[in-house]
């Protein structure tokens, strides 16, 4: 049997590329198709070089860095693969890896992140920055791009939702039914820290939707507790501006500096509306308490009174009164079994559920009764 895993870029490394990376441990062989590629992430991956395909972008004017610009291309570019030789197409999307075209002899599945948010859910946020003529083309590009992200998930066999979240998006935006594997966290990575020191740590990109700003609004009404924010990003700047002297901004910083916030901090705080959420689980593997917005995949990572707390609105008050509530009740966190909630978010078990899954299909898909030859499935199922 032959495979192709799609992704829709690989320029740096996130939570879909690890997710990537451990689909094609189960497939040594598979060949790799995605529209743009940095040598660094294809080397920091694992993968070879002559095994990954790049799309006619990759040649275009500063497309490894700037390559959102070329957004009107991407379905263009993700349907020029040609996949016709290849049983199993394997897509990790985001955006528009599940829109290769296939034929009806082969089967695909799709690892869904989040049906393409700038064109459904974050879409009002997105176009309110362009105004004019310019506006005006922005909204019809996104609408074509609804159109043809509608159309083109009628191209998948098999959705696998990042959360049961993601599932009902699927369900509400595709009108298709779909399972849930959550992604791998390597949570061995990190170790349950049990003396907290005082201070709180929020982490992340610094774009709008992950509100960061908003936590540093709360943090500025509470002078007496300090923050760390972890993270570089377009708001970096605005964010800078807001912060008051309780509130350190330690920009981008290396894994092993991430892993000593997260597992002295007091706890995490997290106020966006996410799909999966690997951070919350991350602090959790230290042991770490989360500080949540109730709303996206964090709900299913993070169990209420015992591993986190929720707040019901992205308020600044909101994040105080959370505040307050996690201290007035220590008793309730306990990072024994903090951690061991994280842990049923391990790697292992994201490459067995994967590798039973996939054998299923494999074996039952009406298209293609075919026995795999990859024993590496075989074994990981055993």
């Amino acid at each position: 049997m032959k495979v192709a895993l799609i992704q829709d870029w690989l320029t740096i490394i996130g939570g879909s590329e690890y997710v990537l990376k451990e689909i094609a441990s189960l497939f040594p062989d598979a060949d790799i198709y995605t529209l743009v590629a940095q040598d660094e992430t294809i080397k920091k991956l694992g993968f070879e070089k002559h095994k990954v395909h790049t799309s006619f972008i990759q040649d275009l004017p500063f497309a490894k860095t700037k390559y959102r610009n070329y957004l009107p291309l991407f379905p263009l570019a993700i349907e020029q693969f040609d996949l016709t030789s290849y049983d199993l197409i394997i897509s990790s999307s985001h955006a528009v890896a599940k829109g290769v075209l296939t034929h009806p002899g082969q089967i695909h599945v799709c690892y869904c992140h989040s049906p393409m948010r700038y064109a459904w859910d974050l879409y009002h946020q997105y176009i309110k920055d362009y105004k004019g003529i310019k506006g005006f083309f922005v909204k019809r590009l996104l609408h074509r791009m609804r159109q043809w992200d509608f159309i083109s998930s009628n191209r998948v066999d098999y959705f696998i939702s990042n959360s049961d979240y993601i599932g009902k998006r699927i369900k509400k935006i595709y009108n298709k039914e779909s399972i849930t594997i959550y992604p791998n966290v390597a949570i061995h990575d990190f170790a349950v820290m049990e003396e907290k020191e005082d201070f709180y740590v929020t982490a992340s990109r610094l774009v709008p939707y992950k509100k960061i700003d908003l936590v540093v609004q709360a943090f500025s009404k509470m002078p007496e507790k300090k923050l760390y924010v972890i993270g570089d990003g377009p708001n970096f700047k605005k964010i800078k501006k807001i912060a008051t002297a309780n509130i350190i901004l330690l920009g981008y910083q290396p894994f092993d500096v991430l892993k000593h916030y997260l597992s002295k901090a007091r706890a995490f705080v997290f106020a966006a509306e996410e799909d999966f959420g690997i951070l919350p689980v991350e602090a959790q593997a230290c042991g770490t308490p989360v500080i949540a917005y109730r709303k996206g995949g964090v709900t299913e990572t993070v169990v209420e009174n015992k591993t986190g707390v929720f707040f019901n609105e992205q308020t600044v008050q909101s994040i105080i009164d959370a505040v307050a509530y996690l201290e007035s009740h220590p008793e309730y966190f306990n990072p024994i079994e903090i951690a061991q909630q994280a842990s049923q978010f391990s790697t292992t078990r994201f490459v067995t559920e994967m590798s039973n899954f996939l054998s299923k299909i494999i074996t039952d898909h009406p298209k293609k009764r075919q026995q795999t030859s990859f024993q590496t499935l075989n074994e990981i199922s055993e």
